[in-house]
């Protein structure tokens, strides 16, 4: 390893971890359990004026003194400087998005795995507690106008924020930190509430749309692709009316439009009392499937499923909860299984498990767990050639999303079965094809052509097949997120053109395929196609 290189590695992931103690311990590194992040002017200009001495010092490095993997982290290196810098100096999303602002994360991540004895993670817990009113006190200071549906989620998720500290388990520490811990959030979430009676801000709510420049560059830093904007979108546009042309044709097959077939497989539904063993069937059979099929190596590293939690309930049947990157390989892999949150109705819970139906939760597990996420990252962690954390630490949402999606198409195209017919795991595959395309649809054409709700609504209950409820929440999170709706869909893109032009070499199998495109940790698949 270039011993410059491996030094200035060192020393970003340490600014990284050290100006975000949750990302921290969302990575598996514990030395700042008992910190949250600090967002007054004075910390946030300290770290930009870090970024700028570790730019620098990258720009000095040599490339050619580089192996392929180093430069590969380095390129990632660059890219997770360019993303920071972005949201420093532009995006600023501490002055606008109250949601920035909760603890409630960076306290559940420490007592969600047990990475230390309890007492210890329950020191750590006190610490964040103690500092819960200095935090949201200079988050106060920061914001000024507010989108609305920021504010109205931000209100709800402080709630959940309260509920979570109140369960923790006391000890002196945390019995002393939790009452001005619930005080200052509870003051923080009556100050939302009157900002978003009051209006928002002197001149009113702010808009939730970053705006077509601001969203070309944030998709830019947050990808790491080839394609632009623009690009990304025609192609999907295009895209959805191919998939429409398949799902259309399928559906024949059993003779009806997509909808009457999709209605049709939607009346098999589980309930709250079975989706969690049922989702651990799915999950037996698709090792043995992808075992049988000889698709990629299969590794038996530890895997839950557990209860999801309440604060996460209401947006899908199930995710995948891996442990961190820097984590000991020993701790477990959650697949967190979701029962309807409380208090639903009947007819909303009727639309969520039309949406999740069995068929729909055989092709999410296949995402979520086998050979998705669960299988894919275990294969990450098993890259070391690099020599540094930089690989692990900065993976590409974009490739773990695409690589996911692309383990959906493969299995559908090996026939796997679910409940017993490969063409009702084929439709839910293609739905969800149409649900990922959308989504990169939603994303620019929300925060770059100002689409409109009921736009939204019929591109995703028509053209995508989905239910009214499951696409409420989409519009919603494509005002709340921006740039993160994409990553599915051009992740994808990328992983399925690598896949097929590997697998049009000559005497390719597929376990060696896969196995070859995993063994390199999750970068950017164009960084990964430069690596092989």
């Amino acid at each position: 390893m270039d011993a410059d290189f491996g030094a200035l590695a060192r020393d970003y992931l340490d600014d990284l971890v050290r100006w975000h103690p949750d990302t921290a311990t969302e990575l598996g590194d514990h030395r700042f359990d008992s910190l949250l992040p600090d967002l007054s002017p004075d910390a946030l200009a300290d770290e930009r004026r870090a970024l700028g001495d570790l730019e620098a010092r990258l720009a000095a490095i040599e490339p050619s003194r580089l192996s392929a993997e180093e430069r590969a982290d380095a390129a990632m290196m660059g890219g997770s400087i360019a993303r920071r810098g972005f949201e420093l100096d532009e995006l600023r999303e501490y002055s606008w998005n109250p949601l920035v602002a909760n603890p409630g994360r960076a306290v559940y991540l420490i007592l969600a795995r047990d990475f230390a004895p309890l007492p210890d993670r329950l020191a750590a817990v006190a610490g964040r507690l103690g500092a819960i009113p200095a935090a949201l006190a200079a988050a106060r200071a920061q914001l000024g106008a507010m989108p609305r549906v920021h504010l109205e989620t931000a209100i709800s998720q402080f709630d959940g924020t309260m509920t979570l500290i109140n369960g923790i388990p006391g000890t002196p520490d945390v019995d002393r930190a939790r009452p001005a811990a619930l005080a200052a959030l509870a003051q923080h979430r009556n100050w939302l509430s009157a900002r978003l009676e009051d209006g928002g801000f002197e001149g009113g709510f702010a808009d939730p749309r970053i705006g077509p420049e601001r969203f070309a560059r944030k998709l830019s830093r947050t990808l790491q692709a080839q394609a632009d904007a623009a690009a990304i979108l025609a192609r999907a546009e295009a895209d959805l009316d191919r998939v429409t042309e398949q799902i259309t044709e399928l559906a024949g097959s059993f003779g009806g439009t997509p909808r009457e077939v999709l209605d049709r497989l939607a009346q098999d539904v589980p309930d709250g009392s079975t989706i969690l063993s049922y989702c651990g069937e799915a999950l037996s059979a698709q090792s043995g499937f992808v075992r049988q099929h000889d698709l990629l190596t299969v590794f038996n590293d530890p895997v839950e499923l557990i209860d999801m939690p309440e604060l996460d309930r209401g947006v899908a049947v199930a995710y995948c909860d891996s442990p961190g990157p820097l984590e000991d390989g020993s701790l477990p892999t959650f697949i967190a299984v979701s029962p309807v949150p409380a208090g639903w109705s009947a007819q909303r819970i009727a639309s969520f498990y039309r949406e999740y139906n069995r068929h729909m939760v055989h092709n999410l597990m296949v995402h979520e767990a086998m050979p998705g996420h669960y299988l894919q990252l275990a294969h990450a962690r098993r890259f070391t050639a690099s020599g540094t954390e930089l690989r692990a630490a900065l993976r590409s949402g974009s490739f773990v999303e695409g690589w996911a999606v692309y383990a959906e198409e493969l299995m559908a195209a090996h026939g796997y079965p679910g409940e017993g017919d490969p063409r009702a795991v084929r439709m839910q595959q293609l739905k969800m094809q149409l649900r990922m395309i959308i989504n990169a649809i939603l994303d620019a054409r929300v925060h770059a052509r100002d689409m409109t709700e009921a736009q939204a609504m019929a591109l995703m209950t028509e053209r995508g097949f989905q239910e009214e409820g499951e696409a409420a929440g989409k519009w919603r999170r494509a005002l709340l997120t921006s740039a993160q709706l994409s990553t599915y869909y051009v992740g994808y893109t990328e992983v399925s053109d690598l896949a097929r032009e590997l697998l049009a070499e000559p005497g390719a199998r597929p376990r060696d395929v896969h196995d070859r495109m995993l063994a390199h940790g999750s970068p950017p698949a164009g960084l990964l196609r430069t690596v092989l």
